[in-house]
């Protein structure tokens, strides 16, 4: 049974130790779209100190219509806006895990592998440490929901592979029209079971992602 306290029946709190950061190479995985962000704004912020500096002003133009074009567009701010809920998303689920009982005794929680934005929100690829399983993330789906600001979480286990699963974070009603690629593609479409039995598989949606239309 999952360690969530509404639903076991022996109190697991005082012997779980509280969860720890994690090493050097595992802060970095999980600040990889922070740094890449801040190594992309430092190049840029170079590249125009050097142009100006040259006197050169087409590369100023150039960079600066890079940023602002897309900035300007419906679909540029749909795409920067679907990629910031992933990143917040990430790094709340992390925040679940910690301050509840998603942690391992050595302190270590599971591995958000990779997440991406779906037609309803996003969708999250764990990949859990010994001793925890995709029935506890199921049991805390709630506190998940509450941490993600979302509306609610589904969560499917592989079939084969019981250490991988998917956290489905679900903001909003699905766009008509709208498709999203989905982690199906990992596996195939039948590796994922629904912990719910209300809940559907994960379609198999291998076309372009259509993002949401930003207010």
């Amino acid at each position: 049974m999952a360690r969530n306290p509404r639903n076991q029946i022996y109190p697991a709190y005082e012997d779980l130790p509280a969860a720890r950061g994690g090493g050097p190479l595992v802060r970095l995985w999980r600040a990889r779209a922070e740094l890449l962000l801040l190594a992309a704004a430092t190049l840029f912020v170079l590249a125009l100190l050097g142009a100006t500096r040259d006197g050169q002003w087409v590369p100023v133009v150039l960079l600066t219509s890079a940023v602002s074009v897309p900035a300007a567009t419906r679909r540029g701010r749909s795409w920067v806006a679907a990629h910031f809920w992933c990143v917040f998303s990430r790094h709340r689920l992390h925040r679940v895990c910690m301050e509840t009982t998603m942690h391992t005794r050595a302190g270590r929680i599971p591995l958000v592998l990779w997440i991406t934005p779906t037609a309803t929100g996003e969708k999250a690829l764990i990949m859990v440490r010994a001793g925890i399983s995709a029935e506890e993330f199921e049991a805390y789906a709630e506190e998940i929901a509450a941490a993600c600001w979302a509306r609610g979480v589904n969560v499917y286990r592989h079939r084969t592979r019981s250490q991988f699963l998917i956290v489905e974070i679900v903001r909003r009603d699905e766009t008509p029209g709208a498709t999203s690629p989905g982690l199906d593609r990992l596996y195939g479409r039948r590796s994922w079971v629904a912990l719910r039995p209300d809940l559907e598989e994960p379609p198999d949606l291998r076309t372009e992602v259509v993002l949401p239309r930003a207010a």
